[in-house]
């Protein structure tokens, strides 16, 4: 592609000017401080410039890429202008205009406003959310490994894979709630799919979540009974943030309609409860660095929309 740029998020980098074959080419993530300086959408006239790029080698999308980028520059050491300082680790990156149109609007006429705004994103496949897990899960302390959703003990990311004691993906909303398994889109979608032990995964099944039940076993401070999941006070708010997201993001129209109801046992029903539980929970349990640093890597990294309810907790007791 010389022309006609969707997006600022990515550029490829050869050693020649013009190449075509795709094993020659090497697909480099650009950040969000990078992209009004080296967003092709943006600055079209770079095409063909020679640049220095800083950043780690690994795949992109499926391709010979770079991610983590941290500087770029043109061949003779000048950029065109200066970047913005980025923030501190898990320090939430200002949306600027990306909330836009939503000032005073409540309930239904915001939850439709939302709606609109972060559907404008990337559809991820179902392998490429093992790199996205990788990448926006991982471990603050150390980056060779990723941060289990229930246990919160810290898994290598080569540990991943369907055998006991790996890690999985685990879907936060259950991907039988509403039948759409790993397709592209709900299935894929990074902002619920955490990693999880593969007995842990299993053992929360496709529950709704609810107070109370037994203790389990793999994973002390997770309670389960036969119709729901309790997961651990330090990420109940995450979870049920994850599946406000889901109830703005996936509407009438798309390829299902999920929504939050008070209940359990919803089965394969495009619902998820409960309700009332996980509002309560969103506000024991506000936003912290972590899942700040995630909203902003599937952002910036992977699929291009926010969970409003990361920036704006306020926003669970406005629409619901």
């Amino acid at each position: 592609m010389t022309s006609g740029f969707p997006n600022d998020y990515a550029i490829a980098i050869a050693a020649t000017k013009g190449e075509s074959d795709t094993s020659k080419i090497l697909y480099v993530q650009v950040p969000s401080a990078l992209r009004s300086q080296w967003g092709l959408a943006s600055n079209p006239d770079l095409v063909g410039q020679q640049v220095d790029v800083t950043g780690a080698l690994e795949s992109y999308f499926s391709h010979p890429g770079m991610t983590g980028t941290s500087a770029i520059a043109l061949a003779d050491g000048s950029t065109p202008e200066e970047p913005e300082e980025p923030g501190e680790p898990g320090e939430p990156t200002d949306p600027g205009s990306y909330y836009d149109g939503t000032a005073g609007l409540t309930g239904s006429a915001l939850k439709s406003k939302l709606h609109d705004i972060i559907s404008n994103n990337t559809a991820l496949s179902y392998d490429q959310v093992w790199d996205g897990i990788k990448d926006v899960d991982e471990d603050p302390q150390n980056t060779a490994n990723v941060v289990l959703l229930y246990q919160g003990t810290s898994s290598p990311k080569s540990n991943n894979g369907g055998d006991v004691d790996n890690w999985n993906r685990e879907h936060v909303w259950a991907k039988s709630h509403g039948d759409f398994g790993t397709s592209n889109g709900p299935g894929t979608d990074l902002h619920h799919l955490r990693p999880t032990d593969v007995t842990v995964n299993s053992d929360r099944g496709n529950l709704d979540f609810d107070n109370g039940g037994s203790e389990n076993d793999e994973a002390p401070g997770n309670y389960t009974d036969s119709d729901s999941w309790e997961p651990r006070d330090e990420v109940k708010g995450d979870v049920a943030r994850m599946i406000f997201y889901m109830a703005v993001r996936y509407e009438a129209g798309d390829r299902v309609d999920l929504e939050v109801n008070d209940q359990v046992n919803n089965g394969s029903n495009p619902y998820m409860g409960r309700l009332s539980v996980l509002k309560q929970w969103s506000q024991q349990d506000p936003p912290d660095a972590f899942e700040q640093r995630r909203n902003e890597r599937i952002f910036d990294n992977w699929q291009g929309n926010r969970n409003p309810f990361i920036d704006h907790p306020e926003w669970v007791e406005s629409i619901w």
